[in-house]
């Protein structure tokens, strides 16, 4: 979860492109279909990041070397990946526009638009590229008046043949993003994360070198025109505005008034739960007191509502995230947060400009506590809404609590083999617990990624070079991935609900866990919004099972205060929900059978691409099914009743 916030944050705004010179050559490429297969480089860097972004001299050579190895790798591979593909595609074009290689990126922009498939990001691809570009060869830069209203007129002119219906989300997503970047923030967010590892290494890898090209590109490129791309899409917003059609509300089933049902254990394995919140509807362990004893001998001590673990996989009593100074500290989270999601959904709310002024005047050094900040609230109340989300319409869910702790620093704790076998042993024991108290539906909105540890292992200096810390990084992730990946195989009888993550890429590629493991009961959920379209930030490929309602979801924040928030965290335990309902209604479904009523039950989008839960048709699947089951116990009855006639009459 630390790494996606931080790469939402950082969001390389660069526009894929296809260049020239990556066409297909006469000799047989390698393959590569997994991400181990990829080539890492590693860069030197003999000055700090700032100087080498900020520096024409400096960047330029650390460019060549970069573009050199790209080439090579396209020239060299076979890459299966889009997703990848498009990355290192997208590096180069970042390139391209920033030395004027115009006919390169027009020429990649289509071919990358055919490689495409989230329909809003088809659309867009290449807007503010093209206008930059039609509005330099009309007027040059010279006039920087001419070239500013050029600009804008080539880019409205863009943007307003598109259909408001697709595009909505991504718009408003870019808008915000404009209106909250600087060069400060820019700045700081590398800084924050990789300046004090290359004062001490003097390198970086590939994937903190496309960082640096981006944010390159973002300063030079896009920020000077910043005031015009933020006016255009908020002209366009606001001429198009319409609320989508909420598709949900009308498939929704709510259980509330129904009677004479058996509660089930729903888990919620996340940051933790503010167990006031929801008093009616808390797993209780009748079993232990809250007495700092461990009353049942399972391990647990006062584990009266669930399970906890520290940051360094020891257990605690403390069922909720911890913030220190919450009294203090929580009413500012909880106002910049807001702002931030209404600045991303375009909304002008006195939160909305408090935070565009903060980060409008935020130096680079600020920026690390900013994130931090903005990363500990959001694991603070990140279980709570996601419990919220679960149960909400089912009176009969149970939610036990297993509180796991992920790092807000920007710098992380330093992955370990040590502690990966910690986590491991976490892992199976929350399982064991989770079988031990009759848990039938497990929400796991989290997830670990190869190139996340990889990142982590660099973000802390560790390893001679990107190729040692790929090494070490597979090592310590496959500790706690086949750990995990155990554990839920040993619980064939808890259906295990993930989110897909929410980095636009493929899950299986990036090795994922657990939505990559494919096991029979395990269901991986994407996100679409309120109308059923594919969100831009969603996760994908064949992996993932299901798509629900991920964006501006509402639920509960600690102390019992709303708030919507957006994720595959959102959209997880709204799949949760229905499975969760399914089993109230008739306990003996296994979890193979739930996935089966899930995803029979659900509708094929516009393009036939995903599918979207249906509440309504899963239960009326069941409904059918139990009527064919009972009429079918009814002719074993009868033919039970023959067979016992029969005997009377011969007897």
């Amino acid at each position: 979860m630390r790494r996606i916030l931080l790469i939402s944050c950082i969001c390389v705004l660069v526009l894929l492109a296809f260049n020239l010179y990556a066409e297909e050559t006469g000799s047989e490429k390698k393959k590569i279909t997994t991400i181990d297969d990829l080539p890492r480089y590693t860069y030197d860097v003999q000055t700090t990041l700032t100087e080498l972004i900020t520096s024409k001299e400096l960047f330029t050579s650390f460019a060549a070397e970069v573009r050199t190895d790209i080439e090579s790798v396209l020239v060299t591979y076979e890459i299966e990946d889009k997703t990848t593909f498009k990355n290192y595609l997208g590096i180069l074009v970042s390139l391209d526009m920033l030395y004027g290689n115009y006919d390169e990126v027009l020429f990649g922009i289509e071919k990358v638009r055919e490689l495409e498939e989230k329909p809003a990001r088809k659309l867009m691809m290449g807007l503010i590229n093209n206008a930059i570009i039609q509005a330099q060869r009309e007027v040059g830069y010279d006039d920087e008046t001419a070239y500013k209203q050029a600009f804008s007129r080539y880019l409205s002119e863009s943007i307003d043949e598109l259909p408001w219906e697709i595009i909505q989300e991504r718009v408003e997503e870019i808008k915000g993003r404009m209106e909250l970047f600087s060069e400060n923030v820019l700045l700081g967010l590398i800084e924050s994360q990789f300046e004090t590892a290359v004062l001490k290494t003097h390198q970086i890898s590939s994937d903190v070198a496309a960082q640096v090209i981006g944010i390159r590109y973002t300063i030079e490129i896009q920020l000077p025109l910043k005031n015009e791309i933020v006016a255009v899409y908020d002209k366009y917003i606001k001429e198009n505005r319409v609320v989508k059609a909420d598709i949900w509300k009308e498939r929704s089933v709510d259980l509330s008034e129904t009677d004479n049902l058996q509660p089930i254990v729903v888990a919620i394995w996340d940051t933790g739960v503010d167990t006031e919140v929801y008093p009616d509807q808390i797993f209780v362990n009748t079993n232990e007191r809250l007495n700092g004893e461990d009353d049942d001998s399972n391990g647990f001590v006062d584990d009266i509502y669930g399970v906890a673990y520290t940051l360094e996989e020891e257990k605690t009593t403390e069922l909720l995230y911890p913030i220190e100074n919450a009294e203090e500290r929580l009413p500012g989270m909880k106002e910049m947060m807001k702002g931030l999601l209404d600045v991303q959904a375009s909304i002008d709310s006195p939160e909305a400009a408090t935070l565009k002024q903060k980060i409008a005047s935020m130096h680079p050094v600020e920026v690390k506590t900013f994130l931090e900040d903005l990363m500990q609230f959001i694991l603070y109340f990140h279980g709570t809404h996601v419990a919220g989300v679960a149960v909400e319409g089912n009176p009969f869910a149970r939610i036990l609590i297993a509180r796991l702790t992920a790092d807000y620093r920007t710098i992380p704790l330093p992955p370990t083999v040590e502690r990966a076998h910690k986590s491991a042993k976490m892992y199976s024991e929350v399982v064991e617990y989770f079988k031990d108290n009759n848990v039938r539906v497990v929400n796991m909105s989290w997830g670990g990624t190869l190139r996340g540890t990889e990142s982590d292992l660099e973000a802390n200096g560790i390893g001679k070079d990107a190729e040692e810390r790929a090494k070490l990084a597979r090592e310590i992730f496959d500790i706690g991935g086949k750990a995990l990946y155990d554990a839920i195989q040993s619980a064939p009888e808890i259906l295990f609900i993930t989110a897909a993550g929410n980095e636009n890429d493929d899950v299986s590629f990036e090795d994922y866990y657990p939505s990559a493991f494919g096991l029979p009961n395990i269901l991986v959920v994407g996100a679409v919004d309120q109308a059923g379209d594919e969100t831009s930030f969603t996760s994908f490929g064949e992996r993932v099972d299901v798509y629900a309602n991920g964006f501006e979801v509402e639920s509960y924040l600690p102390g019992g205060e709303k708030l919507s928030a957006s994720g595959t965290s959102a959209s997880s335990p709204n799949a949760a929900n229905l499975a969760s309902k399914l089993i109230v209604l008739k306990p003996s479904l296994s979890p193979v059978e739930v996935i089966d009523l899930i995803k029979k039950g659900a509708d094929r989008s516009e393009d036939e691409r995903l599918l979207l839960i249906n509440p309504k048709h899963s239960f009326e699947l069941l409904a059918s099914r139990k009527s064919i089951d009972n009429q079918l116990l009814e002719i074993e009855d009868r033919e039970s009743r023959t067979e016992e006639w029969r005997e009377e009459i011969e007897y």
